[in-house]
């Protein structure tokens, strides 16, 4: 069997640099590139995407849609780690671990849309419970998030790294404060939800890590019964763990930090819970450019080339 071709459009921006960097020490796959000043030359990329055995896409959405226009080779499959095709017909929403049947789903996929940072954690929360049948459908959920400012790109870690003279980065900062951010709708459609969850997200002064943040009331279930539909929805995992209920061993001094699992692929869901108030809170953690990004992008690149699923993410 030959070596797969990769080609990844977009490889100078955040999520392509780190995808190339998982990638470029691997032996059972081969990348393609063009130089720098043809990144934007149709003829030529028209060309290497129709010659690659599988195309991911780092770009801002409309370009990603342009470039799915130029392929026309039927063997070349596709992942898009833009928000253009998250909740489009035809494309399979690349988290293997949101139900029991979506890696098989994934693995068989020609066109994969690669989550968002911040629906991965909401989903991981959600998506359980859901299935379970422990929440409605027209739950009335809200969520709670913070990340680091790599996930704003280029422009926003130049802002914090590099400021003009004067300037002095937020060390905390809410956006999204329209109540309409471009990740809503992939959260609500692969929740299976009738509305849209209230989506808070926040940037922190450090480069990356997440933690995303479902508050819920205790509605005729315990905590310890959100813990065990968590414990049997990810068994046998291999990038997510199920952390002990009220797990206080992962704090620092009182606190559980997003920077815990930078570098990786790996998340970690936690349920603190109040019996006594009727409260949880239920917490994903992740790294927003591995498993919510790069590492996102290889592991379902693994999926699909029939590659061990761990394959470049230890």
């Amino acid at each position: 069997m030959s070596t797969p071709t990769i080609y990844i459009d977009g490889e100078h921006g955040t999520t392509g640099l780190e995808i190339r960097q998982r990638l470029a020490t691997r032996s059972d796959l081969q990348l393609l590139s063009l130089p720098r000043e043809r990144a934007k030359d149709e003829a030529a990329k028209r060309e290497i995407v129709n010659a690659a055995d599988l195309v991911i896409l780092c770009l801002p959405d409309d370009a990603a849609r342009a470039t799915v226009a130029l392929i026309d080779n039927l063997a070349t499959r596709v992942i898009d780690a833009s928000t253009a095709h998250r909740t489009a017909p035809g494309w399979v929403y690349g988290l293997p671990e949101l139900t029991k049947g979506q890696r098989a789903t994934v693995a068989s996929g020609k066109r994969v849309s690669n989550p968002g940072c911040y629906p991965t954690g909401f989903l991981a929360l959600v998506r359980p419970l859901r299935d379970a049948g422990l929440l409605a459908a027209d739950a009335a959920l809200s969520v709670h998030a913070v990340s680091g400012y790599s996930g704003g790109g280029k422009k926003l870690i130049e802002s914090y790294e590099q400021p003009q003279p004067g300037a002095r980065p937020a060390v905390f900062g809410e956006y999204g404060l329209t109540l309409a951010h471009k990740h809503v709708p992939e959260m609500r459609e692969h929740a299976q939800l009738t509305q849209a969850p209230i989506f808070s997200p926040a940037v922190g002064y450090y480069l990356r890590g997440m933690l995303v943040n479902v508050p819920l009331r205790l509605d005729g279930f315990t905590g310890a019964e959100l813990h065990a539909i968590y414990s049997a929805h990810f068994a046998g995992e291999p990038f997510v763990a199920v952390r002990a209920l009220n797990d206080t061993s992962a704090l620092r001094d009182g606190f559980l930090e997003p920077e815990a699992l930078n570098g990786s692929n790996r998340m970690e869901v936690f349920v603190f819970a109040n019996e006594a108030s009727g409260q949880a809170l239920l917490v994903a953690r992740l790294d927003n450019l591995g498993k919510g990004a790069s590492g996102a992008a290889v592991q379902n690149m693994n999926l699909m080339l029939g590659l061990p699923e761990t394959a470049g993410l230890a």
